[in-house]
């Protein structure tokens, strides 16, 4: 069966269906820790290095520590809730980043760069802000004939090729130093079917049950993060996590 292709939509209409989507979902969210991740142990194998962290786009699942990290997202409702929490939170596009070159050790950017129209705008100032030698942690959707009617609802943009990240990564001085298998999408296609259907036609209440339920059984029985050197080979994965580094010779002073 061939996929569907995604729709068509411009930098504005895109940016309110995420909005949209995400408000109504962080709305009704409890706020996940970081340590909660399979990816904490790899953050927290970084963090020595860092001074200065970013994380874009955490909505209610933040993947750096909440104290000492600076938060970027387009929802208000949930900079509200990372801000109760004692978290430094800016409203704020990836495409735009309010803050000096250079200016951070560490950033995250995990399901983000999917959803906006000019990735590359947005793959440049996350570079932009990025220190020479600093660890970016990025994940992406793979494959565009794996394009199911959940891209669009969700507000994706695309899914990438993997060679065609590699470069595009490359481009924007990014190397990718390991990568690994990553995200909780269903492998079953009826169950996501099930999960649209209810979305669509019950979504405040599909949503309720995806954060009272389906979210608290996704995190318990998470897969351990598996990391190999370079580009894993991604036939046959669906999203995969890389952490890169920013070209260039990393500061040497000291840690303020």
């Amino acid at each position: 069966m061939t996929a569907p292709s995604p729709a068509v939509r411009g930098e504005r209409e895109l940016l309110e269906v995420n909005r949209r989507f995400y408000n109504q979902l962080w709305s009704g969210a409890r706020l996940v820790e970081p340590q909660r991740f399979n990816t904490w142990p790899l953050v927290n194998s970084v963090l020595p290095r860092s001074r200065r962290q970013l994380e874009v786009a955490p909505g209610l699942r933040p993947r750096l520590p909440i104290e000492n990290t600076q938060f970027v997202d387009i929802s208000a409702p949930a900079l509200a809730v990372l801000r109760a929490h004692g978290a430094s939170v800016m409203l704020g596009l990836v495409s735009s980043l309010p803050f000096a070159a250079a200016s951070f050790d560490l950033v995250c950017t995990l399901d983000i760069v999917e959803h906006v129209d000019d990735d590359d705008a947005a793959l440049s100032e996350i570079a932009r802000v990025a220190a020479p030698g600093a660890v970016l942690l990025l994940s992406a959707p793979l494959h565009a004939s794996r394009w199911t009617a959940f891209d669009d609802f969700v507000g994706h943009r695309r899914r990438y090729e993997p060679q065609d990240l590699l470069v595009k990564l490359a481009r924007h001085g990014l190397s990718v130093e390991r990568s690994g298998v990553y995200g909780m999408q269903p492998r079953s296609s009826k169950l996501l079917d099930l999960g649209m259907w209810w979305l669509i036609h019950h979504r405040e209440r599909a949503m309720w049950w995806y954060n009272r339920a389906l979210m608290p059984l996704g995190v318990r029985f998470q897969k351990k993060l598996a990391l190999a050197a370079g580009m894993i080979d991604a036939t046959a994965v669906d999203e995969v996590l890389l952490v890169c580094r920013k070209q260039g010779v990393a500061s040497t002073a000291p840690a303020r």
